[in-house]
């Protein structure tokens, strides 16, 4: 069996519980602080929405650890270590059945994303077939391809997956391949491919322009990912974006997400490229 190098992360859900059960949860608990936590493309879109919150309620803070992931937001959230979980998947029958309210908002565009100095603008499906699966070693400059990948039971693997049976096999043949990065969350994602020269990996549009990454944002078969091609068809790759809930839901909590899903909280998320699908938008 091939070795795959993997981008290691802390056990930031363990992290957070002891911060929370032990040091931290008496002033967690001493007013009106929300906490939140999820997928980092998710957890991207809250901070212009938690920005704009605090300056129309001032009693409010916010406790936002880094990103746990869809998975590790939601056992945290039915633990009672959080009081909402953004995520980027639907919820499991047994964690419905734990009390988790999914609550869906919008998607935003998952797209390719390179080293800023690639020279590459546009990308075919089959082009990129190729990348993934190792027929093509090298960009135009020469400079070899060096691909970060998500572990396969992650939303943006499986994504990425759909967009053809080709692509499907090519995923299965980086994971194989030696010598690759695998990425365990969005954040060490995009900060690996960032830094490392020829990098290419996947993004949301959402994620890339609220953190202003020094990322390049690859057209897919000529098309530029937007919310107008996200909502038209045209941009065949989206990531939900859902919040998560119980019925331990704190006063502060329902009335941010009230916010949120306000007319105003709405147009601040468009901004940054998502496309809400609530309310037949």
């Amino acid at each position: 069996m091939h070795r795959v190098t993997r981008i290691l992360r802390p056990p930031f859900y363990l992290l957070l519980m002891a911060f929370l059960f032990c040091a931290g949860m008496p002033d967690a608990l001493a007013g009106d602080t929300i906490r939140i936590n999820g997928s980092g493309t998710c957890l991207e879109m809250m901070k212009p929405l938690m920005k704009a919150y605090g300056k129309v309620s001032r009693g409010v803070s916010f406790n936002m650890e880094k990103p746990l992931g869809s998975s590790g937001a939601i056992k945290a959230l039915l633990d009672g270590a959080l009081d909402i979980a953004v995520v980027a998947r639907p919820l499991k029958p047994e964690e419905i059945a734990r009390g988790g309210k999914l609550k869906p908002f919008g998607k935003t565009p998952l797209v390719i994303v390179t080293e800023k100095r690639t020279p590459l603008k546009t990308i075919t499906t089959r082009e990129l077939e190729d990348v993934y699966a190792g027929r093509t070693l090298k960009w135009s400059n020469g400079e070899t391809i060096r691909i970060i990948l998500r572990p396969n039971e992650e939303t943006d693997t499986k994504i990425l997956k759909h967009l053809s049976p080709g692509m499907a096999e090519a995923i299965t043949k980086a994971h194989q391949r030696r010598g690759l990065m695998i990425a365990m969350t969005d954040p060490e994602s995009i900060e690996a491919v960032s830094r490392i020269a020829g990098g290419i990996g996947t993004s949301t549009l959402t994620h890339v322009l609220v953190g202003k990454l020094p990322l390049k944002v690859i057209d897919l078969n000529g098309v530029k990912p937007s919310r107008k091609t996200l909502k038209d068809g045209a941009y065949p790759l989206a990531k939900e974006i859902s919040f998560v809930t119980t019925d331990r839901l704190p006063n502060a909590a329902s009335r941010f997400l009230e916010f949120v899903y306000s007319k105003k909280g709405r147009a601040i998320t468009e901004k940054y490229g998502v496309l809400i699908t609530i309310d037949g938008k």
